[in-house]
C-alpha cells in the first residue's frame, strides 16, 4: 500500500518536473531562440538513430514553418529585367560634341527604377444646365449624377479601396494614414476614415455572402481560429478577447472570416449549419461536435500534430526526433506527389504512406510515457486523433495538414501588431469582411486595389443576383 502511494507520488513529482522543464525550455526558445518549427535530427548530422537507422535526405517535410539548411555554391547576383508593364519615361542624353554629318550605329539601354508618389484627385463633375426659353415650363435639364458608392461623402471609390487596402492588407492604421494625407496638404479626420471603412465593409456585404455560398457548397473546408482583441464598453482598462473563425475551400482558393465574441462551438455550428463534405482541422475541441454529424467527414492537421512532438524534445529528445523522422516521411511523400492527380495521389498514399502510419503507430503504442508530461501529450494528441489523422490517405482531394488555412491567418497576426485591436465588435465584424475578400484575392493572385476600387464603383447599379460576379476570382476570370 505505501509502495504504491509512493510510486504514485513519485510519477506525479516526475510529470511535474517534466512540465516545468518543458515550459522552462519554451520560454527560454521564445526569448532567446528561433521561433521556427525546424528539426533536422540526428540522422541530418550524420548520427545513427536510435530507434532504427538513419533517415534519408530526402525525407525532408515541406512544412510551411520549417527550413532546411543546404550548402549552395555562391552566385554573382544578376540585375533582375524591370517589368514590362511598367510605363517608361524616356530620356534621351546625346553626346556633348557636336553629332551634324555622323551616322547613328546603335545605342547603350540602361533602365533603372524610379519613383512617382501617389497622388490625390480632385474629380470635379461639371453639369450644364437648360432650360427652354420657348417652353420654360418644361424646367431646368440637366444630367444625372452618376451613382457612387458613396453618395453624400467626397470620396470616390478608388479613395474608398485605398484607405481600406492601407489598413487591412498593408496594416496601416487610420492614424498613420491621417499623417500621409497631411504630407500631401489635406486634413482629413480619423473619424471620416473609420466611416469610410465601415461604408465600404456595408458595401461588400453581399459579396462577402456569396463568398460564404460558394465556401460551403465547395465540398471541402479548412477550418481554424485565431483571437482578436476588442475593445468593450463593459470592460473598462482591457479588451474583449473575441476569434475569428477561419474558412478556407482549397480547390477553389477561396477564404472567409467570420467574428464571434467567443470560442465556443455555436459559432463554427451555426456558420456551418447544413453544411455536408469534408472538415478539417486540429484537434481543438470545439471542432469535435460535427464528427458524428451526417454528411460530414473530419480530418485531422498532421502540422499540429507534429508541433507537440516538436515541443517535447526538450522533454524526451531520443523519441521526439524519431517521432519527427516518421512524420518527415509522411511529408516527403506529399512533396513528390505535388500537382498529382487525386486518385494517383490517393494510390500512391495507400502504397507508401499508410505502411509508415502503421509502423508508426504502433511504435507511439508503446512509448506513451507519462501521460501529463509534454512528451505524454504529444502521444496521446496523436492516438486519441488518429482515425482523423491518417483518413487523408483514403482521398486525394484531402491535404495532410491545414496549413493552408493557418496561412490565410497570418494577415490578422500582423493587423494586431499594428493596430492593436478592433475598435468594437461591429468593427471586428466588418473588418471580417473586407479581410475575407482581400484574402480571396491573394490565393487567385488579383491586385486588391484594382479589383476592389472596380467592385465598388459597380456595386450601387449590379444586380443583386448577380452580385458573385464581382467575386475577386470571377471577376479576374472575366478580366482575363
Amino acid at each position: 500500500m505505501q509502495l504504491a502511494a509512493a510510486e504514485s507520488e513519485a510519477r506525479l513529482s516526475a510529470e511535474k518536473l517534466a512540465r516545468i522543464e518543458h515550459e522552462l525550455a519554451q520560454l527560454k526558445r521564445l526569448v532567446f531562440g528561433v521561433k521556427s518549427e525546424r528539426f533536422e535530427g540526428a540522422a541530418a548530422a550524420g548520427q545513427a538513430s536510435l530507434f532504427g537507422g538513419d533517415v534519408p535526405a530526402a525525407d525532408v517535410a515541406p512544412h510551411a514553418s520549417e527550413t532546411v539548411t543546404r550548402k549552395v555554391p555562391a552566385r554573382k547576383p544578376v540585375r533582375q529585367a524591370l517589368p514590362s508593364h511598367l510605363p517608361r519615361e524616356v530620356v534621351v542624353i546625346e553626346p556633348e560634341e557636336d553629332t551634324a554629318g555622323l551616322r547613328k550605329i546603335g545605342e547603350e539601354v540602361t533602365e533603372t527604377l524610379d519613383y512617382r508618389p501617389a497622388k490625390l484627385v480632385v474629380m470635379r463633375r461639371v453639369r450644364p444646365k437648360y432650360v427652354d426659353p420657348k417652353a420654360e415650363e418644361r424646367g431646368v435639364v440637366i444630367a444625372d449624377l452618376p451613382p457612387r458608392p458613396l453618395e453624400k461623402g467626397m470620396a470616390e471609390a478608388a479613395l474608398l479601396a485605398h484607405v481600406a487596402i492601407e489598413k487591412y492588407a498593408d496594416h496601416l492604421p487610420i492614424y498613420r494614414q491621417v499623417q500621409r494625407f497631411k504630407r500631401q496638404g489635406i486634413t482629413i479626420a480619423e473619424s471620416t476614415l473609420g466611416g469610410w471603412i465601415a461604408t465600404t465593409a456595408d458595401l461588400l456585404g453581399p459579396l462577402y455572402d456569396a463568398l460564404r455560398r460558394e465556401v460551403v457548397a465547395s465540398g471541402y473546408i479548412q477550418a481554424d481560429e485565431t483571437p482578436i482583441p476588442v475593445q468593450d464598453q463593459n470592460k473598462k482598462g482591457t479588451t474583449h478577447r473575441g476569434y475569428y473563425w477561419v474558412y478556407h475551400a482549397p480547390a477553389p482558393g477561396l477564404v472567409v472570416m467570420d467574428y464571434q465574441q467567443g470560442r465556443s462551438r455555436a459559432g463554427p455550428a451555426a456558420w456551418l449549419d447544413g453544411y455536408k463534405g469534408a472538415l478539417q482541422s486540429d484537434g481543438y475541441r470545439a471542432y469535435e461536435h460535427f464528427d458524428g454529424l451526417p454528411g460530414i467527414t473530419g480530418y485531422g492537421c498532421w502540422a499540429h500534430a507534429r508541433r507537440y512532438f516538436f515541443e517535447a524534445k526538450d522533454n524526451d529528445a531520443a523519441r521526439a526526433e524519431y517521432a519527427l523522422r516518421e512524420i518527415k516521411k509522411l511529408y516527403a511523400i506529399e512533396r513528390e506527389l505535388a500537382g498529382s492527380e487525386p486518385e494517383a495521389r490517393r494510390e500512391a498514399r495507400h502504397e507508401r504512406a499508410v505502411p509508415v502510419l502503421d509502423v508508426f503507430r504502433v511504435w507511439l503504442e508503446a512509448n506513451r510515457g507519462l501521460p501529463k508530461s509534454p512528451w505524454g501529450k504529444a502521444v496521446n494528441y496523436a492516438l486519441a486523433r488518429w482515425e482523423k489523422l491518417t483518413r487523408y490517405t483514403k482521398d486525394g482531394h484531402i491535404e495532410i495538414d491545414n496549413n493552408l488555412v493557418e496561412n490565410a491567418i497570418r494577415p490578422i497576426a500582423l493587423g494586431r501588431k499594428n493596430y492593436l485591436f478592433a475598435g468594437s465588435h461591429d468593427a471586428a465584424r466588418r473588418a471580417a469582411v473586407i479581410y475575407s475578400l482581400l484574402a480571396t484575392c491573394k490565393k487567385h493572385d488579383v491586385n486588391p486595389q484594382t479589383w476592389l476600387a472596380d467592385a465598388l464603383a459597380r456595386i450601387p447599379t449590379h444586380p443583386h443576383k448577380q452580385v458573385a460576379d464581382l467575386l475577386p476570382h470571377h471577376w479576374k476570370q472575366r478580366k482575363g
